[in-house]
């Protein structure tokens, strides 16, 4: 398997430019989506074991031979109240927020080369994150819904973290939208879409309040999206469906492209794939870039251990 990852990293080719901000591989990236159905063909080409504990990984971005995940520590778990308290339905527990920046080189894939901490207090919850060419966008929350949260810039070279604006709600994913200069943002479970107008120096005006729509699909919970091109988002998730109360659920994987204007869905496709353990690839860190004809996914569904796979798709 070793030999079969150092091949895959190796002939990459066109896929390394697709998460650099060029507009035509981010239009790229949706409208091969577009082309998926549920006959489409997953060819796994690489498994890659990383070689650090990931704790619960949460989103993730690829540059070039480099991967960055957002990841949360939980020390002690939060615990729901028997009645809410202060509109919340369980404590705020206490975790560390981890952004790793890992080695995809052949000779190294899967080491880790740095990492930050990113958090404030009871925020240690970090989202999916997206880049814009410059810069990662990652959302920092407390590990419950209603709750707040951190916007941070981080530069991948160094991984100097920047606060660029405080949220009255939890935040669990971060798009930059590179063609109307607009951050988007979805909430705990993507029940709600958040928009913020961005100034043409890339500020937010933090005294102005985002724009709200309600999620119209119910198909999966987002976790983790990236800017597609042409005012779009490319979102993994999952959703548990259970034949009774009692019953073990059903996590049923999938990607949806959503337009960012409306929120509506434009094309949605079940992933049928599982880890030996029944974990859906798309819970939580999904990333999709242009491959050959088609696209090609990367999934890391497991905690701790993880191990970063990787698909081709057309």
């Amino acid at each position: 398997m070793l030999a079969a990852v150092v091949v895959a990293i190796a002939t990459m080719g066109d896929a390394l430019v697709g998460q650099m901000g060029d507009r035509a591989e981010l239009a790229a990236r949706g409208e091969r989506f577009r082309t998926l159905t549920r006959e489409s063909t997953w060819t796994e080409v690489a498994r890659i074991p990383m070689r650090f504990p990931t704790f619960h990984p949460q989103g993730m971005v690829r540059i070039g031979d480099v991967l960055f995940v957002s990841s949360v520590e939980i020390i002690t778990p939060t615990k729901r109240y028997p009645t809410p308290i202060d509109g919340h339905d369980r404590d705020a527990g206490q975790g560390v927020g981890h952004l790793f920046k890992i080695d995809l080189r052949p000779d190294r894939a899967g080491a880790l080369l740095a990492s930050t901490t990113l958090g404030e207090g009871s925020m240690y919850h970090p989202g999916g994150l997206d880049f814009d060419g410059t810069s990662l966008w990652v959302p920092v929350a407390e590990y419950r819904p209603d709750s707040r949260s951190l916007i941070y810039t981080v530069d991948p070279q160094t991984l100097k973290a920047t606060v660029v604006l405080r949220v009255a709600d939890h935040v669990g994913g971060l798009v930059r939208d590179t063609d109307g200069r607009h951050l988007h943002g979805v909430s705990w479970g993507s029940r709600r879409f958040f928009t913020w107008a961005m100034r043409a120096d890339g500020s937010i005006d933090a005294a102005a309040a985002p724009v709200i729509r309600l999620n119209p699909s119910h198909y999966v919970d987002y976790q983790d999206c990236h800017y597609a091109g042409r005012g779009a988002m490319l979102c993994g998730g999952v959703s548990d469906l259970r034949a009774m109360p009692a019953a073990a659920p059903l996590r049923l994987g999938g990607l949806d492209l959503v337009d960012l204007g409306d929120g509506r869905p434009l094309h949605q496709v079940p992933v049928p794939l599982w880890t030996s353990t029944g974990q859906p690839m798309t819970r939580n860190p999904v990333w999709l870039e242009p491959a050959g004809t088609g696209l090609r996914a990367w999934f890391m569904p497991e905690d701790d251990a993880s191990v970063l796979y990787v698909y081709d798709v057309r």
